[in-house]
């Protein structure tokens, strides 16, 4: 397996220069969630990336612009391996295409490359156009050697990872339908780690609508909603599990008009995150069972957004297989479970064999700071070309015969 392992990398290292240009461009086409022209900016080019390397692209129009599907055929099945990947069905790879940063934020942090000759800095380079790059190059690594997936592959790419995957969920649920391994594209944990589950997530607003009323003439006829809130949010400190089961952030608060005004209306937005199934149940309960504590209030919670826990599993075959492959690239990846959630929550909870963490090592998401390393980009590359070209299952097939 070493031989075939050194042509990939060697291979990717040539093609350094043609990925660095490809990042700079998806780094400098500013795609913030919700902007749905920008982000058909940052498809087009992705969608001619990829048909160039063999995929199928399609277009599937969501919330706020399109999301972007891609299929590759796959090869002759290889009998015999016992691996995550057997049996019939696809690989899934699911990635984003948005940011957290707004439009103009290149204007003062464009791309760049710095002195070392390694880093590369500028919104989004880390979170996740990298990754992107990645999928690109991984596939034109397979051409160039005369391979091809060793089963068809999926790429879901959606535009709105960053605010929760409201749309594109469902797109991430369909194409994991009949899938056998699912790879995350999301950075790994500090020191390359692959992710084998994640902690789950939801956000709740509640919306509390009280009496109003002229504080000083009328207040014993009015009902403040926003001391309403306050009290519910209170009692909730403690019905929600205690970290580490489970934490709540107040995120937002809203309410009032002014102070000679008792509050007849006032909004808070809620952050959750859950270590397991258990804490999960126990903090949605909580907080969407509230009951008024003032007659004449009323309460209404919405689920804006939610991703499962994805119990870690350290036995995690699929990062197993991914673990054996990288150390034929010198590489020595550990896993780990990462405090935030990810379109991966849903495959990892579904029972799916999943791992994450598979773009490019660095740093600073969603920050200032963000930066990634090509010299990572490039190993990872020729890790996830090594996974999809069947390495792992020929490795099983000697082994068994």
């Amino acid at each position: 397996m070493a031989e075939p392992m050194d042509e990939l990398l060697a291979r990717a290292v040539l093609l350094r220069e043609q990925a660095m240009r490809r990042l700079e461009t998806l780094v400098n086409a500013e795609s913030p969630s919700g902007d749905a022209g920008r982000i058909d900016v940052v498809n087009r080019e992705l969608e001619a990336a990829y048909t160039a390397v063999g995929a199928r692209a399609e277009r599937v129009p969501g919330a706020d612009g399109d999301h972007l599907v891609c299929h590759w055929p796959g090869g002759p099945e290889r009998s015999g391996a016992e691996h995550a990947g057997s049996g019939d069905g696809h690989i899934l790879m699911i990635g984003h295409s948005d940011t957290v940063f707004p439009a103009g934020t290149t204007a003062e942090r464009p791309f760049r490359l710095e002195p070392d000759g390694d880093t590369v800095t500028g919104p989004g380079v880390f979170d996740m156009k990298g990754s992107l790059v990645e999928v690109e190059l991984a596939m034109r690594l397979l051409a160039d050697t005369g391979s091809r997936p060793f089963r068809p592959v999926r790429l879901v790419v959606v535009n709105d990872e960053e605010i929760g995957s409201p749309d594109g969920r469902r797109l991430v649920a369909e194409h994991a339908e009949g899938a056998v391994a699912v790879l995350g594209l999301e950075a790994p944990l500090p020191g390359g780690a692959l992710k084998t589950g994640r902690r789950g997530v939801a956000r709740i607003r509640i919306d509390v609508e009280g009496v109003s009323v002229h504080a000083g003439l009328d207040a014993a006829l009015g009902v403040s909603a926003i001391d309403e809130l306050v009290d519910q949010l209170t009692a909730l400190r403690a019905a929600v599990p205690a970290p580490p089961a489970a934490e709540l952030n107040v995120g937002t608060v809203q309410g009032g008009t002014r102070a000679n005004v008792v509050s007849g209306h006032a909004r808070a937005e809620l952050g959750l995150r859950f270590a397991d199934q258990e804490a999960e149940t126990a903090a949605l309960a909580a907080v969407e069972s509230l009951v008024p504590i003032r007659a004449g209030a009323r309460i209404s919670t919405t689920r804006l957004s939610h991703r499962p826990a994805w119990a870690d599993d350290p036995a995690n075959p699929l990062a197993a297989e991914l673990i054996r492959l990288a150390g034929a690239l010198g590489l020595e990846p550990g896993t780990g479970t990462s405090g935030g959630a990810g379109d991966t929550n849903h495959t990892g909870a579904a029972g799916i064999p999943t791992a994450d963490g598979l773009g490019p090592e660095g740093g600073g998401a969603h920050s200032v700071t963000e930066h990634a390393s090509v010299r990572s980009l490039l190993h990872r590359a020729a890790l996830l070309a090594a996974y999809l070209g069947g390495h792992a299952a020929a490795a099983a097939d000697k082994e068994n015969s």
